[in-house]
């Protein structure tokens, strides 16, 4: 998404702060949580509201998916996710694991392509050596 012009409030300086300082892509509860340790009187609805007007900027992602709770991203550049099917963790793929950019699906198909998602699946390290030890 394209970014457009926001007024940066402090509670809105402070929730990309620390969005921006985490790489787990947190839930709005736990941005919430993040953030009252510096305004001890921001209310969730604050929290909610900056949340998606920041995304709807262009200056952090929203990670939906069907059945689980919206995480965000404090990085919006284009980049993949690996969300853990079990314990739903969601972490960024390196760098050059899927090749393909949006220009060669551009030269591929006709599309002028706006924008993508793509998002893997699987079992995380810790649930897989969780999986391990109950086996045993």
């Amino acid at each position: 998404m394209a970014e457009q012009k926001l007024s940066m409030t402090r509670q809105r300086r402070v929730i990309m702060e620390e969005l921006q300082k985490v790489t787990t892509h947190p839930t709005a509860d736990q941005i919430y949580t993040m953030v009252r340790k510096r305004i001890p009187r921001i209310s969730m609805g604050t929290v909610y509201r900056n949340l998606d007007l920041l995304a709807q900027a262009g200056l952090i992602s929203k990670l939906e998916q069907a059945g689980a709770q919206m995480r965000f991203d404090g990085n919006p550049a284009n980049h993949y996710h690996i969300r853990c099917i079990r314990c739903h963790r969601v972490d960024d793929l390196p760098p050059g694991t899927v090749m393909v950019t949006d220009e060669e699906v551009e030269k591929k198909t006709g599309y002028q392509i706006a924008g993508h998602h793509l998002e893997y699946n699987g079992l995380c390290p810790a649930c897989q050596a969780q999986m391990q030890k109950t086996k045993k």
